[in-house]
């Protein structure tokens, strides 16, 4: 399961490199054609925006390393860092340059010089961003199964999914933004136009960016597993032949695997080495149901 999980988000980050990067080369040749700065700023945008999915990438790929000695639960957080990282990136260079940008034009008597070319080029972008939205949501809606987009978010502990959703309904909504106001700029020949789409595109930016944060925020600290789960947990343990009573049990999602621990009761008079076998039982039975579980510790007691 946790590996057909990052199938589905290693996905969604190809599409959004894919996007951005044709909208980066497009804005790129926009600003040689024009030979305007601003273009060639947006431009620099884009192609942090690919960056930041191979961040992603680079997360996701780390958080599959081995356990070793010093990281004896693995690496898995390694992409909750990454996906924090790209939230911050997306809050500064994203939201932060945009609104710059805007009070920057404010203060701008230069005129725009041939605009249809940037109407072009936002349209061709919002066509590759919506490319990339549409492919995020078909991985999301093959993971979230028949639970909602919104309980979906709320419950996921896929962070690279979250982040890519994010950035691409970010994304879109400025570019849709940016089109609307340079086209009412083209019509009205008022650059202030112009200008206050930057900075509404900068204040969407820092909305999502915190957005994404703040899920993220909770990974790092230490969340636990995802309620569907719990849910197969419980099940197993309450089934469980030998098991008297289940005092308490831990999860922490470690990235695309999960820790768990439970306290049990076994039943009076039962011999150790029975105990024993009936613990390894349970153990294999959580495994083989939900293979996410990658450690899993299981302590008898007699009262909580």
């Amino acid at each position: 399961m946790a590996s057909h999980q990052q199938g589905h988000a290693a996905k969604a980050i190809l599409y959004a490199f894919v996007a951005n990067l044709g909208i980066a080369l497009a804005k790129t040749w926009a600003a040689i054609f024009t030979s305007s700065g601003s273009m060639m700023a947006e431009a620099i945008h884009s192609y942090a925006d690919t960056a930041n999915q191979v961040l992603l990438y680079l997360g996701l790929r780390q958080s599959v390393r081995p356990p070793d000695a010093e990281h004896p639960l693995g690496y898995g957080k390694l992409s909750y860092f990454w996906s924090f990282i790209v939230a911050i990136l997306l809050f500064s260079m994203g939201g932060l340059f945009s609104i710059y940008e805007g009070f920057h034009k404010l203060h701008s008597v230069e005129p725009l010089t041939k605009p249809w070319v940037g109407l072009l080029v936002l349209a061709v972008s919002v066509v590759l961003e919506l490319f990339s939205l549409l492919g995020c949501l078909r991985e999301i809606k093959l993971l979230r199964q028949d639970r909602g987009l919104k309980a979906w978010l709320r419950h996921t502990r896929n962070a690279e999914l979250v982040v890519v959703l994010g950035e691409d309904i970010a994304a879109l909504l400025g570019l849709l933004l940016a089109f609307a106001f340079l086209g009412l700029t083209v019509v009205t020949g008022n650059l202030v136009y112009d200008a206050m789409g930057s900075i509404c595109i900068g204040v969407v930016l820092i909305i999502v960016s915190v957005f994404v944060a703040w899920r993220i925020k909770s990974l790092l600290v230490g969340r636990s597993a995802e309620p569907a789960l719990l849910q197969v947990i419980d099940e197993i343990l309450a089934s469980q032949d030998g098991i008297e009573d289940v005092f308490n049990t831990i999860t922490i999602q470690f990235g695309p695997k999960v820790m768990l621990a439970a306290k049990l009761k076994i039943h009076a008079g039962v011999a150790i080495e029975t105990a024993i076998e009936q613990i390894n039982e349970l153990e294999r039975r959580i495994k083989e149901r939900a293979p996410e579980v990658g450690w899993c510790f299981m302590e008898p007691d007699l009262t909580d």
